[in-house]
């Protein structure tokens, strides 16, 4: 298993990025973060045409997609940028060798929590090897850290569990979502090391008036691509209204599975699976990198749909920039990959669960 999940991302960290083009940003915030101290609070754009700019970080600048909004990577992943910038300057394999090689400690760690059978889905998953050794997404970090938090906190050791839970959210807001499930019967101590170490990420930033928050907001506001449920909704209601109701929906639901959790006598791995697959299910924007915070549940929690999203999520790279048509826009993801995509997810979910559907309608109907 580990054997070759080595080679499978040796592999990756030998070729090139497939399909993606969001390492120029990376490479360029290591550089602006080398340069000035801080990746935040400037766009890209405004180094266009900049006489003090190298012509190798000018290749990047005219790489970057979405050139006018400013960074929206969190501190702790933009720290791995600017060591990757310290070990060689615009280049990418400096980052996609840091990636495979914290992934292949995610490995390590799953094989102490779950079967080896289910670990090898992980350690051996295209869309893993693809979006970290390929691609070099930083996802696979907040993950790790995610994990670590996690299993940290299973065996007690709290002090470090909230410490890589405040490390996590720093790499991305993704990591939000446990957030409660981790500080959950923890003494106030707890929350004073999580929020402190939250300040110490972010306060340096701060201090000079910069944070992720000016391009995660533009983000949340205008950025919408292969979703779901969002993407139907938001054909018939506006926008603002669409993201309201499905919002209100996920946190009922949410809620519920904190609740349930917490009726536990002793703490117990949450969920996540669940919670990530149902948050994907409502977001305006499933990319496919996202789910690398989904598969480490996966790993824990076995089941068909999840794995399968991990295969069928790889369509939504069929936008019109990687077809080649002019029969797409560069990023429009065309209908029948929609309906791959997800009709795939949803038929192995009906599949999976048809007992307890069919309990249920049963159900339903004695009640009436």
């Amino acid at each position: 298993v580990l054997g070759w999940a080595l080679c499978f991302r040796v592999i990756g960290l030998l070729g090139a990025p497939l399909w993606e083009d969001d390492y120029f940003r990376y490479l360029w915030d290591g550089f602006l973060f080398y340069e000035t101290g801080s990746p935040y609070g400037v766009a890209p754009s405004e180094f266009f045409g900049d006489p003090n700019i190298s012509g190798k970080f000018q290749q990047l600048l005219a790489g970057i997609n979405y050139p006018d909004v400013p960074t929206i990577y969190g501190p702790t992943v933009e720290y791995s940028f600017l060591l990757g910038h310290l070990i060689s300057p615009a280049k990418v394999w400096p980052l996609q060798l840091i990636y495979l090689t914290l992934d292949m400690g995610l490995i390590f760690l799953l094989l102490k929590m779950a079967n080896i059978r289910w670990v090898l889905l992980y350690a051996w998953s295209p869309l893993v090897i693809k979006e970290l050794a390929f691609t070099a997404h930083p996802d696979g970090l907040g993950a790790l850290l995610l994990m670590l938090a996690l299993f940290c906190r299973y065996r007690q050791q709290l002090t470090w569990a909230v410490i890589f839970l405040a490390l996590g959210v720093g790499a991305k807001v993704f990591a939000l979502l446990m957030v409660p499930f981790v500080l959950w019967r923890l003494s106030w101590r707890y929350w004073v090391i999580f929020f402190l170490s939250l300040l110490i990420l972010y306060g340096p930033f701060l201090w000079q008036g910069d944070s992720d928050l000016a391009g995660l907001t533009v983000f949340v506001r205008e950025w919408q691509f292969n979703s779901s449920v969002y993407g139907l909704l938001v054909e018939y209601l506006e926008p603002p209204v669409t993201k309201l109701l499905l919002g209100s929906i996920f946190l009922v639901v949410y809620f519920w599975l904190f609740f349930e959790h917490c009726k536990q006598p002793v703490w117990e791995m949450p969920r996540g699976d669940i919670i990530f697959g149902l948050f994907f299910l409502i977001a305006p924007v499933v990319n496919a990198w996202y789910l690398l915070w989904l598969l480490p549940f996966a790993v824990i929690y076995p089941s068909r749909w999840s794995w399968t999203f991990s295969v069928t999520v790889l369509l939504s790279y069929a936008i019109g920039l990687n077809l080649d048509s002019d029969q797409y826009q560069a990023f429009e993801l065309p209908l029948w990959a929609h309906y791959l995509e997800y009709g795939a997810v949803l038929s192995v979910c009906l599949w999976e669960y048809r007992e307890k559907i069919t309990k249920l309608i049963e159900n339903s109907f004695k009640k009436y």
